[in-house]
């Protein structure tokens, strides 16, 4: 058994934690709540992965390959919102970003 996130009630409750977490880390300037949730979603990524060596679940590959596309979703939106927390939270502390290539599209949001 695993967890289904391609199915529509999932997806919205993903994206509402995942809004939640990007809120959280762009109020409190804090890249760590997007980071953790990026760690949370590298974890269930991996499981999925060994999800689909298992021979039991051979009949749900098409399941688990769009879980796992979904959860692709959520980890680049996590990581972008990770590097734009990062950001933030560098020019609150007076201190250098990580990276600092992607200054130009921060201005903009």
């Amino acid at each position: 058994m695993f967890l289904n996130i391609s199915n529509p009630v999932t997806i919205l409750l993903f994206l509402v934690a995942i809004i939640f977490l990007i809120f959280l880390g762009k109020v409190s300037k804090v890249s760590l709540i997007p980071g953790v949730g990026l760690l949370g979603l590298l974890g269930l990524l991996i499981y999925y992965v060994v999800c689909l060596k298992n021979p039991d679940l051979a009949a749900q590959r098409n399941v688990l390959m769009n879980c796992i596309f979904m959860n692709l979703i959520y980890i680049f939106m996590l990581f972008s919102s990770y590097l734009w927390a990062n950001s933030e939270e560098a020019i609150a502390k007076n201190k250098k970003s990580y990276d600092d290539s992607l200054a130009w599209l921060w201005k903009k949001v």
